[in-house]
């Protein structure tokens, strides 16, 4: 069976227990059996190296040296990484380690909370069959990214928020390797409702199973 963690905490405006629970609910629903943990310490821990996959719903929040350095290789040696929103994508500001697995780090969301279009940019792709470009409502992520990352979706900004982004193109959808682990990453889901958009919701549940080794 495969074995997830899931270590929720940070910043309480994204709901990271509520959706811990979402996201145990679905893995278990997959077949994974489920550990969920409430502090940064579980990253230190040696066996995490033996789990198929690791969820941090950890907004802000400070990651001590050696829980980075062993969750670190422990996604090297093959564990998988399945991240969404600030929860993974604003963990750790100052952890550059742990960036360089995710493939990002937020800088903003012009206009907060705002009406906006997910574009899928690789229909082709398993982990976007069957989904269409979709509206959406929630902060649209201006992000900071691995070149090497590999993007299944993207939304466009316009000027209405910040005129000097007109037009940029930015990944809300990625996937990428960091050693041998799968990384996955959407920027959806700022809050535990948004969870309950038919499209978010595939689009993470199908990237975490593709993460899970």
């Amino acid at each position: 069976m495969r074995e997830a963690l899931i270590v929720w905490g940070g910043w309480s405006g994204h709901e990271p227990e509520q959706c811990a629970e979402i996201i145990r609910d679905m893995l278990q629903q997959d077949g994974f059996k489920v550990y969920v943990e409430r502090s940064t310490e579980a990253f230190a821990d040696p066996s995490i190296h033996d789990l198929s996959l690791i969820v941090p719903i950890m907004t802000m929040s400070k990651i001590e040296k050696e829980e980075a350095k062993n969750l670190a290789a422990a996604i090297e040696n093959g564990v998988g990484l399945a991240g969404y929103h600030g929860g993974a994508g604003d963990a750790f500001r100052e952890c550059v380690e742990y960036q360089f697995i995710v493939g990002g780090q937020w800088v903003a969301h012009p206009g907060n909370i705002i009406d906006y279009t997910v574009n899928i940019t690789r229909p082709d792709d398993p982990l976007m069959e069957g989904i269409s470009d979709f509206p959406y409502h929630s902060e649209q992520y201006y992000l900071h990214l691995d070149p090497s990352n590999e993007v299944l979706a993207t939304t466009t900004f316009t000027d209405e928020h910040a005129w000097w982004i007109n037009g940029v193109v930015m990944p809300v959808v990625w996937k990428r390797q960091y050693g041998k682990g799968r990384v996955f990453y959407s920027s959806l889901g700022h809050v535990a409702e948004e969870f309950n958009v038919p499209q978010m919701r595939e689009i993470y549940r199908r990237g975490a199973n593709w993460a899970a080794r």
